[in-house]
C-alpha cells in the first residue's frame, strides 16, 4: 500500500504585496526565544506576570507543559499569557519530598530542555528531561560540564538527552567558565542556575550570542554585567557576569513580546527574490545580537530599510520595508555567523537566487540544530536545482539562475521547511514540500501570511513516490 503524505505545493510566479503587522489576520508571531524565556522566568518570579503577544506554538507548548509538571499555574487568553510565579524556595522544599524524579517531556525543543535544566538545578527539583528522537541527537555536554562544576548532580546518556537531575546541595557554586561555542541557550542555562549560587559567576564566549536572557533578568531586578575583553591573540571575548547571594527574588513580568525576527526573515527573503514585490513588516524585534541576516542581505545589495525604531521592554523593535532586488554573492564567517545562526536556511535561498558565489564558513554549529542543517540544506537545494557544495563548516552556493523545482523533504526541521517553501516562489516549476506541518513548531501563521501577501500555496495528499 502506497503511503499518502501531506504535501505543500508551492506554485511559482506571484509577486508579494502587502503589510504584516502585530494585529489582525496578517500578524507576525511573538518572538520564539523571548517567549520561551518569558514563560520560564515568570514561573521563577514572585507574583503574577502578564506577557502579551506570546507565541503559541509546538516548541513553546513544550515549555508550558513542563511548567505545569513542576506545579506552575498559567492560562492563555488569546495571545496574553498569565503566570502565577512560584519563586525558587517553595518549589525546592516541595521537591525534596518527592520520592521519584519528575519525568518531563521537552518535545523537540532544545531551548526548553537547556533552560529548564538550569532552572530545575536552581530550584532543587529532581527530574528526568527527555524528548523526541530529534532532540536526543542535540549535544548536551555543553551544559552538563558547567552545571557539574556548579555542584549540580546531572547526568546524560552519551552526552545527549535524557538528562537526569538529582537533588543538589544548596547554594550552588559560582564559576568562571569559557564556552567553546557561543550559545545563548548554554549561556542562559548557566545564568539561571547561577541565581542559586553564592558569589560571582562569569561566562566567557568566543562570540556574542543573543542576549535576551540578560535583558530580561535586568528588567526583573537582577544586576547582569556584559562587557567585551580583548584576548592575547586579538580576538574578542564576550563576558557575562552575575553576582548573587541566595535567596534571590525576581520581579514579575509585565511585557509585550516583539514580533519574531527569525519568522520575519522568511518574509524578507521572499520579498527580495520574487520580482515586483513590495512588503512591509511592522513591529519586528531588532535586537542587534539577532539581526546579522539584515547585514548580510545589505552586503548582497538588498533593497530594504528599517524605520520607526523604538525600545520596548529593553528590546529594540522597528518596521522593515522590502522590495524585490538583484542580489549578489558574498562571504559569511566570523562573528556574523553567530548573529544569524538561525537564519542560514533562508539565507541559503537568497544566495541561490543571487548572482555569483556565496561562501559560508565557521558555521559548524549548524550541524547540531533540529537537523544537520549543512547536510540537509545542501541536499534539498540540489534537488530543486541549486549549485551547492557542502563544507565541513558551511557551504558554497553558485547562484544566479531560477531554481527548477521538485520534491523536497524538511527532515523534521521547521526552518528548512519554510526556507524550501520560499525557494519555490520564484522557481521554474512547482516545489513540493512533504510533511510541512513541522512549520507549526515555530510559525503557525506562516501559510496564512504567505497567502495573504499573494503566494500561491495549497495542501495536497500525495503518494510518497509522487514527484512534483
Amino acid at each position: 500500500m502506497t503511503e499518502q503524505r501531506e504535501t505543500l505545493i508551492v506554485m511559482p510566479g506571484s509577486s508579494l504585496q502587502g503589510e504584516v503587522g502585530t494585529q489582525g489576520r496578517l500578524s507576525l508571531p511573538g518572538d520564539k526565544s523571548i517567549s520561551h524565556r518569558a514563560a520560564l522566568f515568570a514561573a521563577l518570579a514572585e507574583g503574577e506576570s502578564e506577557i502579551d503577544n506570546f507565541l503559541v506554538s509546538g516548541v513553546t507548548s513544550a515549555m508550558l507543559n513542563a511548567l505545569t509538571r513542576i506545579g506552575v499555574k498559567w492560562e492563555i487568553v488569546g495571545e496574553l499569557l498569565r503566570i502565577d510565579g512560584i519563586g525558587f524556595g517553595n518549589s525546592g522544599r516541595e521537591a525534596s519530598k518527592l520520592s521519584e524524579s519528575l519525568l518531563i517531556n521537552c518535545g523537540n525543543s532544545a531551548t526548553t530542555l537547556r533552560l529548564l535544566a538550569g532552572a530545575l538545578a536552581a530550584m532543587g527539583i529532581p527530574a528526568i528531561l527527555d524528548g523526541t528522537a530529534g532532540l536526543k541527537r542535540r549535544p548536551m555536554d555543553r551544559i552538563i560540564k558547567p552545571l557539574n562544576q556548579m555542584g549540580v548532580a546531572i547526568e546524560a546518556t552519551n552526552g545527549c538527552a535524557p538528562l537526569h537531575l538529582k537533588q543538589s546541595a544548596m547554594p550552588l557554586q559560582a564559576i568562571d567558565y569559557m564556552l567553546k561555542v557561543a550559545s545563548a541557550q548554554v549561556k542562559s542555562c548557566i545564568l539561571i542556575a547561577a541565581l542559586a549560587a553564592n558569589g560571582k559567576t562569569t561566562l566567557r564566549e568566543p562570540g556574542q550570542s543573543r542576549d535576551h536572557t540578560e535583558r530580561m533578568l535586568r528588567s526583573m531586578g537582577i544586576t547582569v554585567i556584559s562587557k567585551t575583553e580583548l584576548l592575547q591573540d586579538d580576538r574578542d571575548c564576550y563576558i557575562t557576569q552575575v553576582n548573587t547571594k541566595p535567596p534571590v527574588s525576581l520581579n514579575p513580568l509585565k511585557m509585550k513580546i516583539p514580533g519574531d525576527f527569525s519568522a520575519a526573515a522568511f518574509l524578507v527573503v521572499a520579498g527580495l527574490i520574487c520580482p515586483g514585490s513590495k512588503v512591509t513588516i511592522r513591529g519586528v524585534g531588532l535586537n542587534p545580537t539577532r539581526t546579522g541576516l539584515l547585514d548580510a542581505l545589505d552586503r548582497m545589495g538588498a533593497d530594504l530599510r528599517i524605520d520607526n525604531m523604538v525600545e520596548l521592554n529593553d528590546e529594540l523593535i522597528g518596521d522593515i520595508y522590502i522590495q524585490s532586488s538583484n542580489l549578489r554573492g558574498i562571504e559569511v564567517n566570523g562573528s556574523l555567523v553567530v548573529r544569524m545562526i538561525d537564519e542560514f536556511p533562508i539565507f541559503a535561498v537568497a544566495a541561490s537566487y543571487a548572482k555569483g558565489r556565496t561562501v559560508v564558513s565557521e558555521a559548524r554549529e549548524l550541524r547540531y540544530k533540529e537537523s544537520d542543517r549543512i547536510s540537509s540544506l545542501c541536499r534539498e537545494l540540489k534537488i530543486i536545482g541549486a549549485t551547492v557544495s557542502e563544507k565541513p563548516d558551511g557551504f558554497i552556493i553558485d547562484g544566479g539562475e531560477n531554481l527548477r523545482g521538485g520534491r523536497v523533504e524538511p527532515h523534521g526541521d521547521h526552518r528548512l521547511a519554510m526556507a524550501l517553501t520560499v525557494a519555490g516562489l520564484n522557481a521554474q516549476r512547482p516545489v513540493s514540500v512533504v510533511d510541512p506541518d513541522i512549520i507549526s513548531e515555530s510559525f503557525p501563521e506562516f501559510y496564512t501570511i504567505m497567502e495573504g501577501l499573494g503566494a500561491n500555496l495549497r495542501i495536497e495528499y500525495r503518494d510518497s513516490n509522487n514527484e512534483a
